[in-house]
């Protein structure tokens, strides 16, 4: 429901021309910590957050779930990443936002600004494999430092975005917000169909 009403919040304040402050004091912020250093990493970050990468990293996940007997897993998972570019593409172009001008000469793409596609593919590739990845892991620790690695890859790709100057930092949080939107929205239209065929909700897809 947060995410939902963030998602709302922005989009409206988008189509109103009223984020323009909040994204200029942000962009100016993390553009102050400007150095080759960071532009190296970042741009690293960004193409970890990539299509190129992305999507291939979804195959092969789901592969690996498939081959561990998990086939209903992989096929949720399969149909969460690329559902989730899907609905990249189609609020894009819903929203016709344009893009920021981008610092350090990067190279502006073609498609529309709102929502950032790195950040809601990303937010949902790495939430969804964390999620399915601990799912009957016994070691707090464990799932601790895989739930941590999954956050902390996708905050920096989003951040990345905002650093190069491709987005404005208002596209990466609804890019997040539609993330955990879609990605509730899968799980729970995998439990209605769970619930339709074995007659009882699944609490996670394992098999």
């Amino acid at each position: 429901m947060a995410a939902l009403l963030l998602f709302g919040w922005l989009a409206r304040d988008v189509l109103l021309h009223q984020t323009i402050r909040f994204d200029a004091l942000v962009r100016g912020v993390v553009h102050s910590w400007a150095s080759p250093a960071w532009t190296d990493f970042f741009q690293a970050m960004s193409w970890i957050g990539s299509a190129w990468v992305l999507l291939p990293f979804a195959m092969l996940f789901a592969w690996r779930l498939w081959a561990a007997g998990r086939r209903q897993a992989a096929w949720l998972y399969l149909m969460s990443a690329i559902g989730a570019e899907v609905l990249d593409a189609i609020l894009k172009l819903a929203f016709h936002r344009p893009r920021p001008e981008p610092f350090f000469g990067y190279p502006l793409p073609p498609t529309y600004s709102f929502p950032s596609g790195h950040s809601l593919v990303s937010a949902s590739v790495f939430g969804v494999a964390a999620a399915l990845a601990t799912a009957g892991m016994q070691s707090r620790a464990r799932i601790a430092a895989v739930w941590t690695g999954a956050v902390a890859l996708t905050l920096a790709i989003g951040i990345s975005r905002i650093y190069l100057g491709v987005h404005y930092p208002s596209d990466v949080a609804a890019g997040f917000a539609a993330a955990v939107i879609w990605v509730a929205a899968v799980r729970a239209g995998y439990r209605i169909w769970a619930k339709r065929k074995n007659g009882r909700p699944a609490e996670t897809p394992d098999s």
